[in-house]
C-alpha cells in the first residue's frame, strides 16, 4: 500500500504558473506508473497527465498540452506537475494516483491523495 499527500495548489492569476508536488510513502514508489486528475465543481474527475514509472514517457489531456509538465524523482518518492499559463478552467481540485498500466481513466488507478486546490482568477 502506498500513501499520497498532494501539496503546492494556491490561488494564481490568469497566465501565472505553480508546481504541485505528491509525496509517496513506503520504499515502491519507483513500481508505480503514476498520475494526475483533476475535478473541477459539479463535473467529472478528468485526467491531466501520467508517467511511467522511470519517468521516460509521459502522456496528456490535450487541454494541458504544452503548458504542464509531469515529472518525478524516484530517489525523493515525489511526483510533481508544473502547470504554465493557467487558466481559468484549470481550476480544480487535482489528484495524484497511482496505476499499474498507464491510462486515460480514473478507474485504473488504484491509490489517491486527498487532493489539493487550484484557483485560476482573472
Amino acid at each position: 500500500q502506498v500513501q499520497l499527500v498532494e501539496s503546492g495548489g494556491g490561488l494564481v492569476q490568469t497566465g501565472g504558473s505553480l508546481r504541485l508536488s505528491c509525496a509517496a510513502s513506503g520504499r515502491t514508489f519507483s513500481t508505480y506508473r503514476m498520475g494526475w486528475f483533476r475535478q473541477a465543481p459539479g463535473k467529472e474527475r478528468d485526467f491531466v497527465a501520467a508517467i511511467s514509472r522511470a519517468g521516460l514517457s509521459t502522456y496528456y489531456a490535450d487541454s494541458v498540452k504544452g503548458r504542464f509538465t509531469i515529472s518525478r524523482d524516484n530517489s525523493k518518492n515525489t511526483l510533481y506537475l508544473q502547470m504554465n499559463s493557467l487558466q481559468a478552467e484549470d481550476t480544480a481540485v487535482y489528484y495524484c494516483a497511482t496505476t499499474t498500466v498507464l491510462a486515460y481513466v480514473s478507474t485504473q488507478y488504484d491509490y489517491w491523495g486527498q487532493g489539493t486546490q487550484v484557483t485560476v482568477s482573472s
